[in-house]
């Protein structure tokens, strides 16, 4: 497992408006706290739905290796996973550029930087 890789992970039990069910994520702890064999995992679920009112919010990632269709990342569900709930993987690994877009509304989300709300 190493930052940037989209593993599946099982959600559940979720409450709310949490992101639930088995679904593909994005791994965000560092890699050298990766290699500790530390618990829980840093990481943002994705989507294969795409809503134009979260448009600002979502990174694109195109289907390839073995992610089969286009998701997106949701990093306002940021969340920590112990270790037991992932499952396959990797199912593919981010691009820097998808990265640095990833990082840049994770950034955003926390309040953090002014790329949701640019000065106009």
């Amino acid at each position: 497992m190493r930052r940037g890789e989209i593993w599946v992970a099982r959600l559940n039990p979720n409450i709310g408006a949490e992101a639930g069910k088995v679904r593909p994520v994005l791994i965000l702890l560092d890699d050298a706290l990766l290699a500790t064999g530390m618990s829980p995992i840093l990481c943002v679920p994705l989507t294969s739905l795409f809503f134009k009112d979260l448009a600002a919010l979502r990174v694109e990632i195109s289907p390839r290796d073995r992610l089969l269709k286009t998701c997106y990342v949701m990093p306002e569900q940021l969340r920590a996973l112990d270790r037991n709930r992932f499952g396959d993987g990797p199912l593919t690994t981010l691009t820097v550029t998808e990265m640095n877009n990833v990082e840049r509304v994770l950034l955003a989300c926390c309040g953090l930087a002014n790329y949701l709300n640019p000065i106009h």
